[in-house]
């Protein structure tokens, strides 16, 4: 008897099969239907301060180009902050680094994130999340963007396991005090920092000083 059942449910199923594909092109769902994985026809921001930009941050710019229609990294430009590099040679790193990747373009603002948004028409934000503690800022702030665009969408995604720990705060102590880097940050970036960092450490070390022998008198 329960096998009688489950071939009835299963012929029944097989039966509503077309008819169920006939009314998702007749009504599709939120929109023009899209096949899993198509492009999302708009413009979406990756904003922050990629100072300096690391492997994290490329991760997250070279899959954001495969969702996203176009993708505009988003250099902020706050003059509150010292930063170890000028916004012209973080410009100068990621237009290098995503020379390859042509829906990406990489663009300054400041001010507020979600005007920004407005002026180029970004319908969507995306936002990288390695640890519960950047959830609870990154949701409180998508919140209130929200709240002031509530066109405006915003993507989470989570970077690569092992660029999980990396943040650009990281790469920059480490690299003040001397130490290796590779790894965490593009070569281009590696050897920015280098340049950067190097030269101001080696002047930070203690120096040897010769002190000349006395000569003996002849006696």
């Amino acid at each position: 008897m329960a096998r009688r059942d489950c071939y009835r449910s299963s012929t029944r199923i097989k039966s509503l099969l077309p008819r169920l594909a006939r009314s998702k092109e007749a009504r599709p769902f939120h929109g023009d239907y899209q096949d899993r994985g198509s492009l999302n026809k708009g413009i979406a921001i990756y904003p922050g301060s990629f100072d300096p930009p690391t492997n994290g941050h490329l991760d997250l710019i070279e899959r954001g180009s495969k969702i996203f229609e176009e993708l505009v990294v988003a250099i902020l430009r706050n003059s509150e902050k010292s930063p170890m590099f000028s916004v012209a040679e973080r410009l100068e790193m990621l237009r290098e680094l995503t020379a390859g990747l042509s829906n990406v373009r990489i663009d300054t603002f400041d001010g507020l994130m979600v005007e920004y948004a407005k002026s180029i028409q970004a319908t969507c934000v995306l936002r990288g999340i390695r640890a519960i503690s950047d959830y609870e800022y990154e949701l409180q702030m998508a919140l209130m963007n929200r709240k002031i665009e509530p066109t405006l969408e915003t993507v989470f995604m989570m970077p690569a396991d092992k660029y999980s720990y990396v943040s650009s705060r990281l790469v920059r102590e480490v690299a003040q005090v001397g130490g290796p880097v590779k790894g965490l940050v593009p070569e281009v970036v590696e050897q920015r920092l280098r340049e950067k960092v190097e030269p101001a450490y080696k002047l930070g070390e203690p120096q040897l000083v010769e002190v000349p022998r006395k000569r003996k008198r002849k006696a």
